[in-house]
Order: C-alpha cells, then structure tokens, then sequence
C-alpha cells in the first residue's frame, strides 16, 4: 500500500491508499531531484545575467541611467529573493555606483507585506539598506494613468515604475491557472497596477474564456492585457527564475521581457506538462508555504484537480490556510451565496466595468463547487468557517481520504496531484 506525501505549510500530510484504487501519481518532470546547493542556484542566476535573451546586460543599462526601480514579488510568492535581489542590485552597480535604486513590491490587491515578512523574504540586511515601497493598489495618488488596455480598460500603474529612468523586474515562472503562466508581465500587471486595472483584467469573461488557463498564453485575453501594461511602463529587464518543489532555483532566464519570458515558459511548459487521468477522487496540494497560507491562493491548485475530477467526483484539497480565507469579498460572496451554481450564474452576468475585488477567485471555486465535492484538509483553520464556504473540512489528510472513500466506495479511483500549482494538465502547445 502506497504512502502519498503532499506539502502542507513548513512540512507535509501523508496518507496511505491501496494500490489498486490508484489510477496516477501525477508530478512534474525532475521532481523529486535533489536540491541543489546555494552556491549552485546563485551560479545559475549569475550564469542568466551574464547571458541575457535578447537584451543588454544589467551593468550595460543602468550605464547611463540616474535612477532605476526593480520590481519584487510579496509575500504570497515563493520568489528566492535572497538570492535575486542582491545580485541585480549588485550588477546595477557595477554598471552605475551612483544609480538610484527604489525596489517595489508588487502586492497586486493583496494586503501590504509587513515589515516582518519583508525581512522574512529578502534579508534584514537588505532591507535596511535598501528602500522599498509598498505597492497599494487602491491608493489613486501613487498611481498615474498610463491608457487604455486592448481590453477596453483603464490602464494606472505605480509612478514609481512610470517616473524611473529603468524599470526591471524579478520573479518566478510557474503555470498560471488564468493567466497562463506567473512571471515576466505580471509583474506590472497586476503586480503595480491600480485596483481599477486588475478588475478590469480579471472580468468575468476573460475568466470563463477556455483559453484563460494554465499553460496557454496564445490567445489568451487576460494576457494580451498583460503584455500591453509591461510595454507601456517601459520594462526593460526581467530575471524569473523556475523552482524545485522546496522553492530551490532550478533554472534563471534573464533579459528582454518578452523574449526572456517566453523561454522560460517554454522550458516550464515542457517540464510541467502531465497527462489527464481522470478519477472519482483527486488529491491535490498547493506547494506547502507561503502558496498555501489562505484558501485564495488555494484555488489554483484546485484548478489542476478540477481537470482531472470525474463528474460529481471528490476533490480533497491540502492546504494549511494559516491565513484563513485571504479575502473579505471573497469569503463574503461564498458563504452568502444560495450555492456555488447560483453565485456562477450571478458572477457570469457582471459586465467588465463592474468587476467586483476577488470575483475572479470566487468565480473559480464556484465553478469547480459547482461541479465537485471539495474536501479541504487543514488543522490550521476553522472548521464552521470552511463549512460555511460550501467545502467540507478535515484535520488531516488520512481523514478526508476515509469520507471520500465512505461517499464512492471502496472500489473508487483515485488520481494524486502532489502539487497543483506546478503542473499543466494536458495543456495545448
């Protein structure tokens, strides 16, 4: 009898399940590898910098430049920031000793990240040395208007970003449950845009479109809009880096924003492609900390087992949600909804200029509410609360395989996705 281990927080739940109801262990490519050493993920960033993708170097740019402003994801994303950050900041230097630098954390509609996770994440050192500024996208008198998205949105962006001499960005590559893939433009969009833009972005029609999903970049809507924020900020340099299952740099892509990233999705797309295996039960997890702290963040890795769950099968979704539900709207217009179909059929009636903070998660979930039983495994959060959000809790994961097997008998099948968040389940090429 199999033991399946999925990430959980700072550690991982285990559960053993008979090999003959096991359809798929689904993970993907290089997973499992050995982490490699510090030194080793700091020599691949270096390696990346030194050989930009169609680009200049850093040291080369910044060479004539008064002030510059790197883009850092915030506390919800995983990006090695210890390593990344000191090292551009470093190559500007050497290009410019003079130069300049403002880092801004790109929170998107998040909250802001405290001074301690700011620590947490990029060092004390680093933060005492350098200044950072708190993207706050509600904050209209930070923001200047930078046009219209192809969309038809109004396009406000951090004047950080827009008043700078050289805008660059770093952060991670990893599939996209609507924008395709995380990294590159993203940064920008939504990372230092205004409320009003990311509503906008993340409409309900874009997020019903099938080709707002994991994987897909051609065509897809919530991207195009994307691409149009980095070229009208002017972002001249990224460095996004793919990570190990433990966040370890597994490869850096460094240069141009559009060619840089594009290569990096490439590789990433081959690695985390996996095949559908569809079953009555699908276990799935969203890489442990920091992409498991709330239900919000929770929702991508959903996404993967929603493309492998059987009609009316059981999702079982491990996740510490240390953070509880990770947004007021989004915890209010599930738990006040009739059901999940009716808050889908609500949801899909709101024009885009009317786009509600956090509708696109909750259209999400209840999309795959509507669809599949969700079990929802932590002893991190309340349990009322989870009720109250149409899911079903358990404390520990051999608990939620025990109801699912109690609800499709002992004959059910049963595929594992040990991380949701990093795979693209059958995605087009």
């Amino acid at each position: 009898m199999p033991r399946i281990r999925l990430p959980y927080h700072l550690s991982c739940q285990e559960a053993d399940i008979p090999d003959r109801n096991i359809r798929a262990i689904l993970s993907p490519a290089g997973h499992g590898a050995s982490a490699p050493p510090p030194d080793a993920q700091r020599q691949s960033v270096e390696d990346a910098l030194d050989h930009p993708i169609g680009s200049p170097t850093l040291e080369t740019l910044a060479g004539d430049k008064q002030t510059a402003t790197i883009i850092t994801s915030d506390h919800t994303r995983p990006v090695p920031s210890h390593i990344t950050l000191p090292l551009m900041l470093g190559r500007l230097r050497k290009g410019n000793p003079t130069i300049d630098i403002r880092v801004l954390v790109a929170t998107g509609c998040h909250r802001p990240t405290s001074p301690r996770e700011l620590r947490d994440k990029f060092g004390s050192e680093t933060v005492e040395r350098e200044t950072f500024i708190i993207h706050d996208c509600a904050d209209r008198s930070s923001l200047r208007h930078a046009g219209r998205l192809p969309s038809g949105g109004e396009l406000w962006l951090n004047r950080h970003a827009l008043e700078t001499d050289l805008l660059i960005s770093e952060g991670f590559i990893e599939p996209h449950f609507f924008a395709g893939f995380s990294g590159g433009r993203k940064s920008v969009l939504p990372g230092i845009a205004g409320r009003e833009t990311v509503l906008a972005n993340h409409c309900a029609a874009f997020i019903a479109d099938p080709r707002s999903r994991a994987g897909i970049l051609d065509g897809n809507p919530i991207h195009r809009d994307m691409l149009f924020a980095a070229q009208r900020a002017r972002l001249a340099f990224i460095l996004n880096v793919t990570l190990h299952p433990d966040k370890t740099v597994r490869s850096a892509f460094a240069g141009h924003p559009e060619l840089a990233h594009a290569e990096g999705c490439r590789q990433m797309r081959e690695a985390a492609t996996i095949p559908r295996v569809e079953a009555d039960i699908v276990i799935t997890g969203n890489g442990g900390y920091p992409l498991d702290q709330n239900l919000y963040q929770a929702v991508k890795g959903m996404t993967a087992a929603e493309a492998c769950c059987a009609a009316g099968g059981t999702i079982i979704m491990v996740a510490a949600c240390s953070d509880g539900h990770g947004g007021e709207n989004f915890y209010r217009a599930l738990s006040e909804a009739a059901s999940p179909q009716a808050l889908l059929d609500s949801v899909l009636r709101v024009p885009q200029d009317k786009t509600l903070p956090d509708q696109w998660e909750y259209q999400i979930l209840a999309r795959i509410l509507a669809k599949h039983r969700v079990i929802l495994v932590t002893d991190m959060w309340e349990a009322r609360l989870i009720r109250a959000l149409h899911m079903e809790p358990a404390s520990a994961l051999p608990e939620a395989v025990a109801m699912a097997f109690r609800r499709h008998g002992s004959d059910a099948s049963c595929t594992v996705i040990p991380d949701g968040v990093s795979v693209i389940v059958d995605a087009p090429r």
